[in-house]
C-alpha cells in the first residue's frame, strides 16, 4: 500500500528470541510462533491487526563451511525476501558455483552497515547483504575478486572484471569488490562448549494490545501553560527594560 504505515510486532508465544530488521533467530525449529501485527496509518491514524503464525522448520544435517556475502546494489532488503527473487539469487549463484548444497544465511539492509538512505530519484534503492553457504570450495569465478588486478581498481574505485558477471547482471547489480569470501574450515572455532538453552523467553505473560477505544485527552491547560510562562517572562522583562530606558535616564 503507498500509505503510510507502522507496524508494531509483539510476540503472542514467547517462541521467538528476536525480530528485528527482518531476521528470525530460530530456537525451537517445528514449532509454530504466532505474532499479532499491530499496524497504524501516520495520517489517517486508522488501526488494523492481523495474526501471522509462522512455522519454524529446522536446518539439515550438513554443514556450511564456504560462505560468501554478496553487496546487491539494485535492490532493497524487502524486495530480496520475496522467494521468487531470492530463489533467482541462490540460481544464479548455483550457476557460477555448482555446490550440492546451498543455503541462503542471511539478509541484511545495507542501512544496518552503516549505508545511507538512498536519495528518493531514479528509482534508487538502498542495497542488501546476501550471505549464502555451501560444502563446495569457492570456484574459480568468486576468486577472481582476490587477484591483485582487481584488487588494485577496486582500490581505485574501479569496476573490476569478473567472467561470471554476465550471470547476475540480467537481475542483480553486484558489487564486486565488496563480495566477501568466509572458509572456516582455515578458520576453525576455539574449542569450548556451548550451552544451549531452550530457546524460550521468560514468560512475562498474556500479551495485552492496546485498546482501540482510547480516550480523549483535554490539553487545553498544557496549552496555556506553554503559552503563559515565556509571555509572563517576556512582560516582565519588557517593564525592567523600559524602566532602564526611560526612567533612569540622565536629567530625568
Amino acid at each position: 500500500s503507498p500509505r503510510s504505515l507502522t507496524l508494531l510486532p509483539s510476540p503472542i508465544r514467547q517462541d521467538i528470541q528476536e525480530w528485528k530488521n527482518a531476521h528470525l533467530q530460530i530456537q525451537r525449529p517445528f514449532h509454530p510462533s504466532c505474532y499479532q501485527i499491530t499496524a497504524y496509518n501516520r495520517r489517517t491514524y486508522e488501526t488494523a491487526r492481523h495474526s501471522l503464525i509462522l512455522n519454524i522448520m529446522a536446518l539439515n544435517d550438513y554443514s556450511l563451511p564456504y560462505q560468501a556475502e554478496f553487496f546487491v546494489k539494485n535492490m532493497n532488503v524487502e524486495e530480496m525476501l520475496a522467494s521468487e527473487v531470492i530463489g533467482d539469487f541462490l540460481g544464479a549463484v548455483k550457476n557460477v558455483w555448482q555446490p550440492t548444497h546451498l543455503n541462503a544465511i542471511n539478509i541484511t539492509s545495507a542501512l544496518d552497515r552503516g549505508g545511507r538512505v538512498p536519495l528518493p530519484i531514479n528509482n534508487m534503492k538502498e542495497g542488501v547483504y546476501v550471505m549464502v553457504g555451501t560444502d563446495l570450495v569457492f570456484s574459480s569465478c568468486l576468486r577472481e575478486v582476490k587477484t591483485p588486478q582487481n584488487q588494485q581498481k577496486c582500490s581505485q574505485e574501479m569496476e573490476p572484471s569478473i567472467s561470471c558477471d554476465k550471470k547476475f547482471r540480467a537481475q542483480f547489480d553486484i558489487d564486486w569488490c565488496k563480495l566477501s569470501l568466509v572458509d572456516k574450515t582455515k578458520n576453525p572455532l576455539v574449542a569450548h562448549k556451548e550451552v544451549r538453552g531452550d530457546g524460550i523467553l521468560p514468560d512475562d505473560g498474556e500479551y495485552k494490545p492496546p485498546s482501540t477505544n482510547l480516550k480523549s485527552k483535554d490539553y487545553y491547560t498544557d496549552f496555556v501553560i506553554t503559552l503563559a510562562v515565556p509571555v509572563a517572562v517576556a512582560l516582565v522583562l519588557f517593564v525592567i527594560l523600559g524602566y532602564i530606558m526611560f526612567c533612569r535616564r540622565e536629567g530625568v
